[in-house]
């Protein structure tokens, strides 16, 4: 799918293997789901001047963190949230997906990846595959 490397956090520590990635440099741009104790895991695998976006907590919002990585590696950590947005601001994104991203799906440039399809009726399969 064009990405140079794929990292599965079950089998392997991603901070070694952004390391390893990167020649020892760390990822410039890490957008967590998780936070938690990934919080400081992500300020390991960061690279110097680089950029941590929170868009999720599924691990915890509270976090145990050594704040001098983020000074010493001048990294930026932000976050946000579309749910307390404004209704205008939702349809704005809605419009700019519209434009940029839907016609990416109309051609096929950017599709989904189906390893099996199932029958409607069979739909239970298909939870059970993907989880």
């Amino acid at each position: 799918l064009g990405a140079d490397r794929a990292i599965n956090y079950r089998e392997e520590d991603f901070v070694a293997a952004v390391k390893d990635a990167t020649g020892g440099k760390g990822a410039d741009v890490i957008l967590d789901m998780v936070g938690g104790d990934y919080v400081q895991r992500n300020y390991d695998a960061a690279a110097m001047e680089g950029r941590i976006v929170q868009i999720a907590v599924q691990a915890g919002a509270v976090a145990s963190a050594d704040f001098s990585k983020i000074m010493v590696k001048r990294l930026t950590h932000t976050g946000s949230t579309l749910r307390p947005r404004t209704v205008e601001f939702k349809a704005a994104i809605a419009a700019a997906l519209e434009a940029q991203v839907w016609p990416l799906l109309g051609t096929r440039k950017v599709a989904p990846v189906m390893d099996m399809i199932f029958p409607l009726t069979e739909a239970w399969r298909a939870h059970e595959r993907m989880e």
